[in-house]
């Protein structure tokens, strides 16, 4: 959004005047930035924060003072007092608790404490960490580590017991916690096989030097060396086959080979099946099982037929048993039931659901597909139990469970507006006014972590003024996250903003798309920040990718395009509709391969459909990448609400979703023959 400035004289108002101010802006029009600072205090801001980024103290110690009662004063402050904790040499405990006095309460503040508690960790001073720890909010996990040191020092008996339930959890290790397991390995609160179990998880999830580490808390002697151990997870094939017929008689080599078989599994899970059947009975029957499961997970993310067939050796491996949890990981278990929804075996679904853990097993989707099992297995009032724990929750699969039991989307009423009392009290809350200034200066993350911290706690007709006061100030994503926290009262036309109308549905019109599914997509994109730019370099309202824009730009014929044109509104509608409207045509005219396709690219929605037709829904939970999956899942669900909005009548989830045709068949598209879509 444009920069808004306000005169040095608007800026000098008091606070009380200034929320009067404000009150009559939001009533009368839209808002124009009055928590603004006078121009010269915008830039002396932008100035300290490159002067934080060049680590210039100098002249951030002489901007910081020029700012000092400023709204945005706590900024430079905070940045000289961050950047002095990482020279312990030049912290300043007074000058540290003299900031927390005075910003008690903000986000900064906590944010500053959290930090000094990490440092006040690192080197043991443990009085004033135990003294500043619990007034901390928002902590993470090194310092969760860090408060476990603290209790081991004092002696606490249950200490290393709590910290148990990090072993398998905290696959990376923050400085903090590696005095934390090396404890509970000096008492033997970790064995051999929690050991291996650890590494196990860490090679799974692609930390290779993080398992290296693990294996040095192995007893002595039963430690690889560093370069056999490499030669594992890079050639584990190699490996596998040179090794001697009695090497697998060692715990190690064992261990050693089930990393082998995964690494295998994870490019070609049809060769890791052939090395398993090879090996047979020379590894034990946890290890077969272990390794079958995790095979089987590898073919079912390659959305493999023989998939579910691996996994059932995993429990032939020990006698028919089923694996479940914590035996293998929730992805492992997760992607057994993906497989059996795609093989339409409700059997195999059941078995597996209520093979998982209690937490992951009362996720919603795995409480909808247990539902679903159960109704296909004819056990009705089961099922509608299940389906009823998630009526009326407003994620997707609380409406496909709301469609199971026959009803349909219901918007709640629409909350009273708030007054202008309750929105210049928003306006004047100091957190609100900070991120709202933050974000007219261009400094996002700052901003959002602002509006975030404002919005705790609040009661429900206070996050309504908030997401009002937010709307007008077109920082439509605050908009959005604070209508989404209320609990009793809601505005669903906050929760799902339309901003941009006058360019959207023109454009979603001119190429015959549904604007509840634009705009569905659109929220899930970009949350309407039209400047908005991914880490992958997407851009605008549609996040397009610079390659994708030029030839969609081409394909429509915009000869005047260049980059710098893609953040512009109408122009990123355009080409963002009409390079939906393209892959929407390419892929039957489906919208949910179409929404995969927007977000993974056609190649791969193509090739996640089946070799025979599948139930919308069913291809949208058996995507194999985790942000597509979800992201198919949130788009098609926005589009629910939006067309509940728009009409008035909500359309029916599980018609969008319809029918994903099978494979191979003849798509139509408006693409000259050959052509390929980006």
């Amino acid at each position: 959004m444009p920069s808004r400035r306000l005169s040095p004289r608007s800026a000098r108002l008091s606070p009380l005047t200034a929320a009067v101010r404000l009150s009559l802006a939001l009533t009368l029009a839209p808002l124009v930035c009055s928590t603004a600072l006078a121009q010269s205090d915008d830039d002396r801001l932008l100035a300290a924060k490159d002067a934080a980024r060049l680590g210039d103290r100098g002249r951030l110690t002489a901007l910081a003072a020029d700012l000092q009662g400023s709204d945005l004063g706590a900024y430079p402050a905070y940045w000289l007092l961050s950047a002095s904790l990482k020279r312990p040499n030049e912290v300043d405990d007074n000058a540290i608790r003299a900031f927390l006095a005075r910003e008690e309460g903000t986000y900064l503040a906590d944010k500053l404490r959290g930090e000094w508690l990490k440092q006040l960790g690192r080197y043991g001073r443990w009085a004033v960490f135990d003294g500043e720890y619990p007034k901390l909010v928002q902590g993470d996990p090194e310092l969760n580590c860090y408060a476990l040191q603290s209790r081991l020092a004092r002696g606490e008996a249950t200490a290393l017991d709590d910290a148990r339930a990090l072993w398998l959890t905290q696959l990376d290790v923050p400085e903090g916690c590696l005095p934390v397991f090396n404890a509970l390995v000096a008492q033997g609160k970790v064995g051999t096989s929690d050991v291996w179990a650890r590494v196990r998880r860490q090679v799974e999830t692609g930390k290779a030097g993080a398992a290296r580490n693990t294996t040095q808390y192995l007893p002595e002697g039963q430690t690889p060396a560093a370069k056999l151990f490499d030669l594992v997870l890079d050639k584990p094939l190699p490996y596998l086959v040179k090794q001697p017929a009695n090497a697998l008689d060692n715990r190690t080599n064992r261990e050693l080979a089930v990393l082998a078989i995964g690494r295998i599994a994870k490019n070609d899970p049809a060769m890791a099946a052939e090395q398993l059947e090879r090996l047979g009975a020379r590894l034990s029957p946890e290890d077969r099982a272990y390794a079958w499961a995790y095979t089987g997970w590898q073919a079912a993310f390659r959305l493999m037929p023989e998939a579910l067939g691996y996994y059932r050796k995993a429990d032939a491996a020990q006698g028919g048993r089923q694996v479940a949890a914590p035996q293998v990981s929730d992805d492992t278990l997760a992607f057994r039931t993906r497989a059996a929804l795609r093989a339409q075996d409700w059997g195999e679904v059941l078995r597996s659901i209520e093979a998982m853990g209690p937490t992951q097993a009362a996720q919603p989707e795995w409480v909808y597909w247990l539902g679903r099992a159960k109704k296909a297995g004819g056990q009705l009032e089961a099922a509608n139990a299940l389906f009823t724990r998630l009526s009326g929750q407003t994620h997707f699969y609380g409406t496909l469970a709301d469609e199971e039991l026959g009803r349909s989307v219901a918007v709640p009423p629409k909350a009273k507006v708030p007054s202008a009392e309750e929105l210049a009290k928003a306006a004047a809350n100091p957190s609100f006014r900070r991120a709202l200034a933050l974000n007219r200066l261009g400094l996002r993350t700052e901003a959002v972590r602002e509006w975030n911290w404002g919005t705790r706690g609040l009661a429900d007709r206070d996050l309504l003024a908030a997401a009002e006061v937010a709307r007008r100030a077109e920082f439509y994503d605050r908009a959005i996250y604070a209508a989404e926290k209320t609990r009793g009262e809601h505005d669903y036309s906050l929760r799902y903003l339309a901003p941009y109308a006058e360019q959207v549905r023109p454009a979603a019109r001119s190429v015959q798309l549904d604007e509840a599914w634009v705009y569905g997509l659109m929220r899930q994109e970009s949350r309407f920040v039209s400047n908005a730019k991914s880490a992958v370099g997407a851009s605008g309202l549609m996040q397009l990718m610079p390659a994708t824009a030029r030839w969609v730009a081409k394909k429509v014929g915009l000869n005047d395009y260049h980059p710098g044109r893609v953040t512009d509104t109408e122009v990123n509608l355009m080409l963002g509709t009409s390079y939906l409207r393209l892959v929407k045509e390419s892929l039957d005219n489906h919208p949910v391969l179409a929404t995969a396709a927007y977000n993974a690219g056609p190649g791969r929605a193509r090739k996640w459909k089946d070799i025979k037709p599948l139930e919308g829904a069913v291809y949208a939970e058996t995507i194999p990448f985790s942000e597509t999956r979800d992201y198919v899942k949130k788009v098609m669900n926005n589009a629910v609400y939006y067309g509940a909005l728009f009409t008035g009548t909500p359309p029916s989830l599980k018609r969008l979703l319809g029918t994903v045709a099978a494979r191979g068949g003849s798509d139509a598209s408006l693409l000259e023959k050959g052509e390929e879509l980006p």
